[in-house]
């Protein structure tokens, strides 16, 4: 197989993490994102010559159009874009302000929108190209308490629909990956809304409390969720959505079951409402 480069976002830990060393062990090339240039620093360090940090704040839109310049100036378009940063939020929608969920979105939706489209016209350019879109089971099923979470990432999974269609006749490829629970420092820094009302502790509160409880504990493994991407991208046949972890699996056939028993049930009148 040829060497490939990567372009993947969050590089410091997690599967991030994970990838990006899985990639550069079997000889591909892995540009990653950091926050820190310690972090960028360290990561070229360890793999001279096949890892390049490149430093920004998916935060700051200021920051992330000044890596898309940089991109553009150096003319790097990678084989394989991991859309893979990402923050968690707790909190109720109510407890939720605009300020916090304009945040949560710009790092879980409009930076991975900018990127996205900055590389594209490179890939069309070549024909080819893989986007990888590192969703979550709360993309697909949303629990109460991770409300604007699920937001950001159902806006990543419908983002994600519309481009994989858009995009085949170019020769790119688009996969989402849907984990469920890994260990991984997700939830240990989980942001959480500032307001917290005694009227959600039932639901909204109740969640927060089992996030922290389980951190460390999560059922999936970083290393070979990373493997299992990376033998999925190396395949002909792959699957627009990659599900991740006996949970994610459940969650998953909760929405499917919800799904079919909405459609069962709109049979009888789907028809009355057209001219």
């Amino acid at each position: 197989m040829k060497q490939r480069s990567w372009l993947i976002t969050g590089g410091s830990s997690g599967l991030g993490k994970s990838l990006a060393l899985c990639a550069i062990k079997a000889g591909d090339t892995v540009y990653a994102t950091f926050r820190s240039s310690e972090q960028a620093q360290y990561f070229e360090a360890q793999y001279p010559g096949r890892a390049i940090g490149l430093v920004v704040d998916l935060g700051m839109p200021e920051q992330v159009a000044s890596l898309i310049q940089k991109l553009g100036k150096e003319g790097i378009v990678p084989d394989i874009l991991v859309n893979n940063a990402g923050m968690g939020f707790v909190g109720a929608i109510e407890e939720t302000t605009q300020e916090e969920a304009l945040h949560l979105f710009q790092v879980n939706f409009f930076a991975m929108h900018a990127l996205t489209r900055a590389l594209l016209p490179g890939m069309r350019a070549r024909k080819s190209g893989q986007i990888v879109q590192l969703s979550s089971h709360s993309g697909v099923h949303a629990f109460p308490g991770f409300g604007m979470y699920s937001a950001s990432k159902f806006a990543m999974e419908g983002l994600s629909e519309a481009l994989k269609a858009e995009l085949a006749p170019h020769g790119i490829d688009v996969i989402l990956v849907e984990p469920g629970p890994f260990r991984t420092q997700f939830a240990s820094q989980l942001p959480e809304a500032e307001m917290r009302l005694p009227d959600y502790e039932e639901t909204s509160g109740a969640f927060r409390d089992k996030l922290k409880s389980v951190s460390g504990k999560q059922e999936g493994d970083p290393e070979k969720a990373a493997k299992l991407i990376y033998q999925t991208l190396s395949t002909d046949k792959r699957p627009f959505r990659l599900i991740l972890g006996p949970t994610a699996l459940k969650t998953v056939t909760l929405k499917q079951e919800a799904l079919e028993a909405a459609l069962k049930a709109s049979q009888a009148h789907a028809s009355e409402v057209i001219y």
